[in-house]
């Protein structure tokens, strides 16, 4: 992932520094901003290929920058930084569109890491379902026959388990929310299709659990991120 480009926005300057120091170590080209009213100046300028932003910022905060920023571009990877603890601020961060979110203090490794895998996701290109099939861990999934098979045995899914295994694997490490997995599968979003949401993610779930890189995290009155390893 040598010389990724990274818009950090930090307003913590010794912080900042090490932070940018270690990244730039790392063959990341770094750049860096104090002040959330010029972040956006500074993206349209470097087109990075991940932000990561703190959310307390001068002048305006990392989440609604990562809302200007998604009106510009829905794709790029985007990691907040907070050293708030609420969890309402988590949920806010994924609904406006952010793939991570880390609490200070953090150590620079699992920062490095996260960077690198929200990285190569984005690099592996087209999430739709190409051909009628995708390999989704150590399972091949066929869309057209309704197949779910690890090699050994071959599980046949209903109509419903299809679809909504196809919403999440090509919404993978996104969130994607409950309203609108029930709108596109069920047509509205009424208690009662509510509750068969619940079944049929905790059926997905069984079927998928002898991977354990597979992992379906619900968030809590939002909906769910399908995270693939």
């Amino acid at each position: 992932m040598s010389m990724a480009k990274v818009l950090y926005v930090e307003d913590e300057l010794f912080l900042g520094k090490i932070v940018r120091e270690s990244l730039e170590s790392r063959g990341y080209d770094v750049a860096m901003e104090t002040d959330g009213a010029k972040v956006m100046d500074l993206f349209k300028k470097t087109t990075p290929d991940i932000c990561v932003l703190d959310v307390m910022l001068p002048n305006k905060d990392g989440f609604a920058i990562a809302d200007e920023i998604r009106m510009l571009d829905e794709e790029v990877p985007i990691i907040f930084l907070t050293a708030k603890t609420q969890t309402e601020d988590v949920v806010k961060g994924f609904s406006l569109g952010g793939n991570d979110y880390m609490r200070k203090p953090f150590s620079m490794e699992e920062l490095i890491v996260r960077i690198e895998n929200l990285l190569k996701n984005k690099t592996e290109g087209d999430t739709k379902i190409s051909g009628g099939e995708a390999t989704i861990g150590k399972f091949n999934f066929q869309l057209n026959r309704q197949t779910l098979s690890n090699g050994k045995d071959e599980r046949k899914l209903s109509f419903r388990e299809s679809e909504l295994l196809r919403l999440l694997y090509e919404n993978r490490d996104k969130i994607i929310e409950r309203k609108d997995i029930l709108n596109l599968l069920w047509g509205n979003d009424s208690f009662f299709n509510s509750r068969n949401l619940d079944v049929y993610i905790t059926k997905i779930r069984s079927y998928l659990k002898e991977d354990p890189s597979l992992e379906i995290i619900t968030i809590k009155g939002v909906g769910y991120r399908f995270v693939t390893g």
